[in-house]
This record gives C-alpha cells, sequence and structure tokens, in this order.
C-alpha cells in the first residue's frame, strides 16, 4: 500500500465525511429543532448522512479492482454504522441531559469526526473489500 493511495483515500474521506457530518447535522437540528426527540432525530441524521457515505465512499474513496458496492459490502457498512450509530446516540443523549440541547447541537459534529477515524479503518480495510 503506497502513501500515495492512504493521503488520496484519506482526502477523500475527509471531503465525503465533513459533506456527511453536514448532512447528519443539519437533519438533526432540523428535527430537534421543530420538536423531535433526540433519539428519532439523531437516527435521521445518521440515516441520510450514511445513505450518502456509503455511495460516496463506495465510488470515490475505495474504489478499486478488490472491492465493491454490492449486498456484501452494505451488510458490513450496516454492522459498522449500527456500531457507531449506538455510540452517538448515547453520546447525544448524554449531552442532551447533562448540558442541553444547545450543547448537544455544538457536540455532535466533535463526537461524530472521532467515530469517524474508527469508520475510516474499518472501511478501508473491512466494509469495501469485495
Amino acid at each position: 500500500m503506497t502513501h500515495q493511495l492512504l493521503f488520496r483515500q484519506g482526502a477523500w474521506y475527509l471531503i465525503i465525511g465533513l459533506l456527511q457530518i453536514g448532512i447528519d447535522w443539519g437533519v438533526y437540528v432540523l428535527s430537534t429543532f421543530f420538536g423531535m426527540s433526540t433519539v428519532p432525530s439523531n437516527m435521521a441524521g445518521r440515516v441520510t448522512g450514511a445513505a450518502f457515505g456509503f455511495w460516496a465512499n463506495g465510488r470515490l474513496t475505495f474504489a478499486s479492482e478488490d472491492t465493491g458496492l454490492g449486498r456484501k459490502q452494505l451488510l458490513r457498512f450496516v454492522m459498522l454504522w449500527t456500531l457507531t450509530t449506538v455510540a452517538s446516540t448515547l453520546a447525544m443523549v448524554w449531552m442532551t441531559k447533562s448540558g442541553g440541547l444547545a450543547l448537544a447541537w455544538k457536540a455532535k459534529p466533535l463526537v461524530d469526526l472521532g467515530l469517524s477515524a474508527i469508520s475510516f479503518l474499518a472501511s478501508r480495510h473491512w466494509v469495501y473489500l469485495r
């Protein structure tokens, strides 16, 4: 694995991840602003961002002869997404209860950015492989 490939994958993952976090955060903030509770709002944001991220990372970030975007990759992605979503949702519930909704709104991008580092490694070495 060359350093150039790692840099290219990292750069694409960062760009797509920032867009994904923005989509997720926007849905979360709008949902909670209009009265939806934290758990379903976080789930709605995560699902919306994940749909974009699965496709974009499969087509741009990790695209190669050894990777794919099929059923097997989707199942792996859903398993990884479920674990990170549980972690994100627990963090948002804790933030909302301990510091209020405004704190949760501010902290959500940071929490999800931290989880994205784990997701990058899992995606690179497991999710998108054929």
